[in-house]
């Protein structure tokens, strides 16, 4: 478990927010749904809240949401995630994100939602690459067209985080914000585990902390240059106490 201290008088006084999160558990047609289940069934029993950081489904078909979606039923606690990049594969995201949706998952798309007094905001995110080796827009037209859509996944980001009232704020992504958390991993493909444009944007932000998946070989825990704590939950990575999921206290 991950116990994130109060900063000020009036988070000090509130109730801490059990957090339960877990990305990357990439439903197939053939995956052991007993597992999903029994994943979903612990997190209601050990926390108040669960968030899925993306990579929900292998191939983003909507077979694979809809074997996720049944097993929604073993969760008794809310619900809140972000799609990943594996869930956009079958071209189908609008039939997954509606059949998630039906079935109790909170969808952050550059959104928010609260729960408790914590503010959830997220989105995918992108990727570009980290610190001084950030892809940037010169060139090519595409090029420029993926830094654009890094930008807009920033930017969407930004604009959710301006409508967070909560005095205390999770943010969820699929790609990271930090090259720490994707250590571990080839550094070949750093540029596409996510993107310091993220963390640029998360830190002009009072914030709790940060989850986010993809890197399946990266590492649990790194810092934002602004010093928010950031982890990488996907499912493959070790987490303490053991669990898939990793537990947080905001």
């Amino acid at each position: 478990m991950v116990e994130l201290t109060a900063i000020d008088g009036d988070k000090a006084e509130a109730r801490k927010l059990r957090i339960a999160a877990v990305g990357d558990i990439h439903v197939k047609e053939t995956s052991d749904m007993g597992l999903i289940r029994d994943l979903f069934a612990d997190a209601s029993r050990s926390a108040d809240v669960l968030v899925l950081a993306g990579d929900l489904t292998d191939t983003g078909t909507p077979k694979e949401a809809e074997r996720l979606a049944e097993q929604f039923r073993a969760c008794s606690i809310p619900l809140v995630g972000v799609l990943g990049n594996h869930d956009f594969e079958a071209g189908k995201v609008d039939e997954v994100k509606t059949i998630l949706c039906q079935a109790g998952l909170k969808l952050l798309d550059g959104s928010s939602t609260e729960i408790d007094g914590v503010g959830f905001v997220g989105t995918k995110g992108f990727a570009g690459g980290f610190g001084t080796r950030m892809l940037g827009s010169f060139g090519e037209p595409a090029i420029k067209n993926f830094v654009a859509e890094a930008m807009s996944e920033a930017m969407q980001l930004e604009i959710a985080m301006r409508g967070v009232k909560a005095k205390r704020s999770l943010v969820v992504l699929h790609y990271a914000p930090i090259q720490e958390t994707v250590e571990g991993e080839p550094r070949e493909i750093f540029p596409f585990l996510g993107s310091s444009r993220l963390a640029e944007t998360i830190d002009r932000f009072p914030v709790d902390a940060i989850v986010h998946g993809h890197a399946h070989r990266g590492r649990f825990e790194g810092r934002t240059p602004g010093g928010v704590p950031v982890y990488n939950v996907a499912s493959h990575i070790e987490k303490p106490g053991g669990q898939a999921f990793a537990i947080l206290e905001i």
